[in-house]
């Protein structure tokens, strides 16, 4: 056991070597190995104003290929505090009713043409996939010529939806190193700037996870809300059937 723990150790040296020394001849640290897998998204239902914005993040990079067939305009609007004024201007498609269902307006047909399926509804995605999964797959978009969209990801590797918000992100390629037969990621190396800043696509990414989070169970906020008095009263009925108890077994004993 103490050998091949020694022998994983002189091979990982091995490999990282080249990479070490081109770095100590450059000049330049070489880059840590980025552990995308234990990104987490940190969302949470609670913070309404991350909702709202998350909200029109959707309705702005996402429904023109995704639906949320369960959640209705008037639904949304209600729940995350958004004036009639502003679902109507901003989130509300033309020849829309508010009382409808949120739809995407691209044809399955046509959709299963483009990407070689159609674009999953996502009304349910965080809870069958988490919102950890989500940020994961937002933020691991890669350049890759082999593809037909022309990138690929890593949370979901030759995934058919393309790197739609590359114009905010910017592009970047993948570098990734060879063990055996498999290639194992390293870094991003970023190519062309997008329009939003790292941190900024970051708060981006977590609000439209959040909003995803929301939709999977509207009423979450409100039940953990209500769960701490539930609680509350439960511990306050415990105590009071002791002492109820004990007030009527008290001459028994």
């Amino acid at each position: 056991m103490r050998k091949a723990t020694i022998a994983i150790v002189v091979l990982s040296l091995a490999a990282t070597l080249p990479a070490l020394v081109a770095a100590a001849e450059s000049g330049t640290a070489a880059p840590e190995v980025v552990h995308w897998e234990s990104w987490r998204a940190g969302n949470s239902v609670s913070d309404l104003a991350s909702l709202q914005r998350g909200a029109h993040d959707f309705m702005s990079y996402c429904n023109g290929c995704h639906s949320l067939q369960y959640e209705r305009y008037q639904r949304m609007a209600d729940d995350l505090k958004i004036p009639t004024a502003v679902l109507v201007s901003d989130l509300l498609p033309p020849a829309s009713n508010h009382l409808d269902y949120i739809t995407s307006a691209m044809p399955s047909g046509d959709a299963a043409v483009w990407f070689g399926k159609a674009p999953p509804d996502l009304s349910l995605i965080a809870r069958s996939k988490g919102p950890d999964y989500i940020y994961q797959f937002l933020k691991t978009f890669y350049v890759d010529p082999t593809r037909s969209t022309g990138s690929n990801n890593l949370a979901y590797p030759n995934t058919a939806m393309p790197a739609v918000l590359s114009s905010l992100e910017g592009v970047k390629e993948a570098t990734f190193r060879s063990e055996g037969d498999e290639k194992v990621f390293q870094h991003f190396e970023s190519t062309v700037p997008g329009t939003l800043t790292s941190a900024q696509y970051d708060d981006f990414v977590r609000d439209t996870v959040n909003f995803l989070d929301y939709v999977g169970e509207p009423a979450q906020a409100a039940r953990r809300s209500m769960g701490k008095w539930v609680v509350a009263f439960l511990v306050l009925l415990t105590a009071l059937s002791w002492l109820l108890k004990k007030e009527y077994w008290k001459d028994v004993h």
